[in-house]
């Protein structure tokens, strides 16, 4: 414990963001860094509790008292070792994890925990700019060869995993670049993209091997990488948009988020224009959530006339710590609902309204909840809309294409991959599926841990035994 009574004499106190008539003009990261000594007065708040619940939030295992105790007696490379001995890329984590370990902290009961995931994202990125972070090529190869299909955080996880355990690892991406959703799905404003670059010039150096624009089970069957490789992790996400089939999805200006977030990341990249774009237009965005705030914070930078956010569930309440140590459902604010737009809570749309083929608004109906069930109430709303984005959640992998001769890659009830969390093995030898693939939609640092463990269960597979690291909440 770094100071007993540093809780009492410090206040929770995070990083200001750029203001707000600055970063809507461009797509830069709108967080700034926690500073050092204002790191070091946050990391004097952790309590080092007898019974650390921040633990219970994060699966990692983090040992965030520890990393905290370090950062407070200003030994920052002794942080920097702690943290990424659990953690592959906490430079990913302290910039787009929500934070669970930070609802199970002490302080919550006073809503005002430990700025964790900013003292993470500290030392993360201090780290990285001192060197800190070098390259860990295995000593000794094993001749075993693991395709890794999918390059988003569960798949770059047990990429990097596999490698140091001296397995030569090739990593499978149907896109042009590597990172899955971190890439094109998450805005630059929330994570500049030289993040992921960074790490895949690193995992090269430890001998693991891209292969960009490869979709398996179109371009690679899945029979041939088995051939080809001794394992297989099938690390491909949950990328199935939930899809909203009511009268008028056909007109032109509805589309799911991703085909919006999408363009704008490439247009990012490569300085091409987004298409669609909502220049001049009023906007509709069909969900609450993280995407949601996403589709809100790239359609205020792209110039939209008006941006209105709607979300089926009532408003949450205040900021009652009730559930601690669980995630407690409050009322909160992003980045970019900072940025502007109307948010309108409770209101389920019943169809689109068209002219000419075209999206001109959307009809809709206000509910209430009553026993967790919804109720229809008899007041229309009307909303008008150039533009409809839906950002209503992932209903599992695409597996389209994904088969094994005749025989489809076995999945659950709700489309998910089929392997446990002591194996992570596939009804298929030799393969294997982590993170969302297999959970469903789920947290970047849930991806990390599925594929950290599914690396260990790898080495298990192929050597019989393994030293890699698994997490000690398994």
């Amino acid at each position: 414990m770094g100071k007993p009574t540093g809780f009492l004499e410090r206040d929770r106190a995070l990083p200001p963001r750029r203001p707000v008539d600055e970063r809507v003009q461009d797509f830069r990261e709108v967080e700034t860094r926690l500073p050092v000594e204002n790191a070091r007065e946050q990391a004097s708040r952790c309590m080092a509790c007898g019974v650390p619940f921040c633990h219970s939030g994060c699966p990692l295992g983090n040992v965030i008292p520890e990393w905290n105790h370090e950062v407070y007696q200003d030994e920052w490379r002794a942080a920097a070792e702690a943290l990424f001995a659990t953690n592959n890329f906490p430079e990913i984590t302290g910039r787009v994890c929500p934070a669970p370990c930070e609802a199970g902290c002490v302080l919550q009961l006073e809503n005002s925990p430990v700025t964790i995931k900013r003292i993470e994202g500290a030392i993360a990125d201090r780290a990285l700019e001192e060197g800190w972070v070098e390259p860990r090529p295995p000593k000794a190869l094993t001749g075993k060869r693991v395709a890794v299909v999918g390059s988003g955080p569960a798949g770059l996880a047990a990429a990097q995993q596999l490698g140091r355990a001296g397995h030569e690892v090739t990593v499978f991406e149907r896109d042009d670049c590597i990172g899955g959703l971190l890439r094109y799905g998450i805005p630059d404003f929330k994570m500049e993209k030289s993040i992921i670059d960074r790490r895949v010039v690193q995992m090269e150096a430890e001998g693991v091997s891209f292969r960009t624009g490869v979709e398996v089970g179109a371009d690679l069957s899945l029979s041939a990488l088995r051939d080809q490789h001794d394992a297989v992790v099938l690390a491909i996400g949950a990328t199935k948009a939930r899809d909203l089939p009511i009268e008028g999805r056909e007109l032109e200006g509805v589309h799911l988020a991703m085909d919006f977030l999408v363009p704008q990341n490439r247009a990012v990249a490569d300085g091409l224009p987004a298409l669609p774009n909502a220049q001049g237009l009023r906007v509709v965005v069909l969900g609450g959530g993280d995407t949601g705030s996403d589709c809100l914070g790239t359609a205020i930078r792209q110039g939209a006339a008006s941006v209105t956010q709607i979300e089926l569930m009532p408003q949450p309440g205040g900021d009652d710590p009730d559930a601690w140590p669980e995630w407690p459902m409050v009322f909160r604010t992003s980045s970019s609902q900072e940025e502007g737009g109307d948010r309108q809570w409770s209101i389920l749309t019943k169809r689109f309204l068209g002219d000419e083929g075209r999206v001109t608004g959307l009809d809709a109906v206000r509910v209430t909840w009553e026993d967790g069930q919804l109720r229809e109430s008899e007041e229309r709303v009307v909303i008008e809309a150039d533009l409809v984005l839906l950002a209503l959640g992932f209903v599992g992998p695409d597996l389209s294409r994904l088969t094994e001769g005749d025989v489809e890659v076995p999945r659950d009830g709700r489309g998910n991959l089929v392997a446990d969390t002591e194996r992570f093995q596939t009804s298929l030898e030799g393969v294997f599926a982590c993170g969302d693939a297999r959970r469903g939609q789920s947290l970047v640092v849930w991806a990390i841990w599925e594929g950290r463990q599914a690396a260990h269960a790898v080495d298990v597979f192929l050597m019989g035994e393994s030293v890699l690291p698994t997490s000690p909440l398994d």
